[in-house]
């Protein structure tokens, strides 16, 4: 159900498996916001090929509504000396947005990230066009580090700050 307001719900992060993945991929944005994040099926594509993703459903209270994957060097079989970890991919389904879901699945996903050893930076990148995910982020305390990633604006998330 969608409001127009916050609600408060009960977010969860799980595993995806042979059950929930068919769910997963026909989660999709608004029209309007395609064009900033890539389909599940396309995530959950890399993730097979790459060693350090990370990804989970989100599940407010108990309906899935959306779609997280990191990029998580310390899962690497060899990770560098100071691994990083990114925010490769974040959705909430058209029909579930605005209610302060993306907001809840971002403090669950820094309690992963405080959570893994030897963690040094956590980033984003997003498209910088209107109707974008740039205010979302710099709400959050996300803030840019003056790069530019493939066309994307690079931000940073202050892990050690109090």
């Amino acid at each position: 159900m969608q409001t127009d307001s916050l609600s408060i719900v009960n977010v969860t992060l799980r595993e995806i498996n042979s059950d929930t993945v068919r769910a997963v991929t026909k989660l999709s944005v608004h029209p309007a916001q395609q064009g900033f994040v890539a389909p599940n099926a396309v995530s959950l594509s890399q993730a097979l090929f790459s060693d350090e993703a990370w990804y989970r459903a989100i599940h407010a209270d108990d309906e899935l509504v959306g779609f997280v994957m990191l990029a998580d060097e310390s899962l690497k079989a060899q990770p560098p000396a100071e691994p990083k970890i990114g925010l490769w991919r974040l959705m909430i389904d058209a029909k579930h947005q605005r209610r302060g879901i993306g907001r809840e699945t971002m403090r669950l996903v820094l309690e992963y990230v405080r959570s893994r050893p030897g963690i040094a930076s956590f980033y984003t990148s997003y498209v910088d066009e209107p109707g974008g995910p740039g205010p979302f982020y710099l709400g959050l305390r996300f803030a840019p580090n003056g790069e530019v990633d493939d066309g994307e604006v690079v931000l940073v998330y202050p892990l050690h700050a109090r």
